[in-house]
């Protein structure tokens, strides 16, 4: 009788945990204690018992400023999935608020689907004099850093397939038109781990990017800081390195990237 019961409480526990990660799955983000309970009709302390565990096993996380809880990296490895790009700008959007603070400037993250590069998520400059950035809107690869540290990092075959459908189109006198010179800005890219927009893009505007990738080893985004020239400095832009690819590490690594391998691809 002792194992017939402890049986059933065992296929109970399974059955209400996986009721929980189907819950946050169906959530696309983060989800707090009371909702989860509410939606699955357990009990607080019960729900509060199996969110523990089941970010104690590594099913889930807890962000530390919220206390809500999302799925982790480990369901996405066991599953071959990958995140949209919606789901990215949820789970980069806490980075992309740091490194708004740390810099003074806009930041956003974009995501890389399909041949497009497009902003996922913001966080704009207070201030009179900013650069807004719309979600949802389109960055051409050759002239954005955005685009630029993404590229930079792609597989070898696909890099070429995509050079090969780009139109390298004038959006600012320094923009690279010519595909030879892109093709060597992109090496340059690749051996310093960030990419920069020096008014290649929009005159006036700086930006400082660099990439984000996934447990598959692929890049998937790319995270920039983004403002006028007349703060966005040189010297500003080599200040920003170091914050900005240690938030690019934390948020590769949140996305299953071990640090030893964000690390090596973020040095220069």
């Amino acid at each position: 009788m002792k194992h017939q019961e402890a049986a059933r409480l065992t296929h109970q526990s399974l059955e209400r945990g996986l009721r929980i990660l189907e819950v946050i799955a169906a959530s696309g983000g983060l989800i707090n204690l009371a909702t989860v309970g509410r939606r699955t009709g357990l009990h607080r302390s019960t729900t509060h018992h199996l969110l523990q565990t089941l970010v104690a096993l590594g099913y889930l996380r807890q962000d530390a400023t919220t206390r809500g809880y999302e799925l982790s990296a480990k369901l996405f490895k066991l599953t071959g999935r990958t995140w949209t790009p919606e789901q990215l700008g949820v789970v980069g959007h806490p980075i992309v608020t740091e490194l708004a603070r740390l810099s003074g400037e806009g930041a956003s993250l974009a995501a890389y689907r399909d041949g497009i590069v497009r902003i996922v998520t913001k966080c704009d400059a207070d201030g009179p004099v900013r650069v807004v950035q719309d979600i949802g809107a389109e960055r051409p690869i050759h002239a954005a850093a955005v685009g630029k540290a993404i590229a930079a990092f792609l597989p070898p075959a696909e890099l070429t397939g995509l050079l090969d459908r780009l139109r390298l189109d004038r959006y600012a006198p320094k923009t690279i038109v010519a595909r030879a010179k892109f093709e060597a800005e992109l090496r340059r890219i690749r051996s310093v781990g960030y990419a920069t927009d020096d008014e290649e893009h929009i005159e006036g505007i700086r930006c400082i990017a660099a990439p984000i990738f996934s447990y598959t080893g692929q890049v998937v985004a790319s995270l920039c800081a983004v403002g006028p020239k007349s703060r966005m400095t040189r010297q500003k832009l080599r200040d920003l390195r170091p914050p900005l690819r240690a938030l690019a590490q934390a948020l590769s690594e949140r996305l299953g990237v071990g640090p030893d391998a964000a690390t090596r691809r973020n040095v220069a």
